[in-house]
């Protein structure tokens, strides 16, 4: 995930396989917990830091393509693919469209951005920004304008940090659903409780917040998954959730 030339020492943090790995496991722990284990605080908690990464790929992603068309096809292929998985597994309808309408929306955004015609610097954000608006989609038009900032702060660390934490701060003083006291009978009450106990006057959302380290330490992991892989995830784990509430029927 590099632009074309140097890297400044400055810049966030752009190990594109560490934080794609992070994205779909944080993503898969997120969904495991609002199908079959709801009331498990903390798995939403960890789910939080899936969707910052994933707008973070696709503000660095459209900034180092070769091929924008490409790109936004197999955005669109994969929300295409998702959507029924999507609605089977965390009970959605048509007229709710999964993360994927959300990030190819951000993307065409930034498009617009760069190539600058007829003043689609302005008008193609605003545009997304309106669509997002007017059809339902998972985190809707703030998460369009998260990848829009994101893009435009990509070069400094100091830049993306103080727009995590501001949008963040904005995000979790919203009307979004608020953590309450959790009575479980498992064996993760404690934990639970524990955590319930100190964000009970917070939004979820703001939680969000927590993707911000693995964008602010430069790594080197070396990890590179196969396209293939990185391309099935969202279908594809929504599509095994699915059958699994099939077998237990939850």
């Amino acid at each position: 995930m590099r632009e074309n030339g140097p890297v400044s020492l400055a810049a966030p943090n752009t190990d594109h396989g560490l934080i794609q790995v992070a994205a779909i496991v944080t993503m898969i722990i997120d969904h495991v917990g609002a199908v079959f284990f709801p009331r498990l605080t903390f798995l939403r908690v960890i789910g939080r830091i899936a969707f910052p990464l994933f707008c973070w790929g696709i503000a660095v992603g459209a900034a180092r393509t070769r091929n924008f068309t490409r790109y936004a096809l197999r955005l669109l292929a994969l929300g295409i693919i998702a959507q029924p998985f999507y609605m089977l597994a965390l009970n959605h309808t048509w007229n709710q469209l999964n993360v994927l309408a959300t990030l190819l929306l951000g993307l065409l955004a930034i498009r617009g951005m760069q190539v600058r015609r007829y003043g689609s610097f302005v008008w193609a954000p605003a545009i997304c920004l309106l669509v997002a608006t007017a059809v339902t989609m998972d985190y809707g038009w703030q998460g369009v304008l998260l990848i829009i900032l994101m893009y435009l702060a990509r070069h400094t660390r100091g830049g993306l940090a103080a727009l995590m934490v501001s949008f963040c701060l904005l995000w979790g003083t919203g009307s979004f659903a608020v953590f309450r006291g959790v009575s479980l009978n498992t064996g993760f009450l404690m934990l639970d409780q524990a955590i319930n106990s100190h964000i009970s006057r917070i939004s979820l959302q703001f939680l969000a917040i927590l993707a911000l380290p693995l964008m602010m330490v430069r790594t080197d992991s070396g990890i590179r998954l196969p396209k293939w892989l990185s391309y099935a995830a969202y279908p594809g784990h929504l599509l095994i959730l699915w059958l699994i509430k099939l077998l237990v029927r939850v």
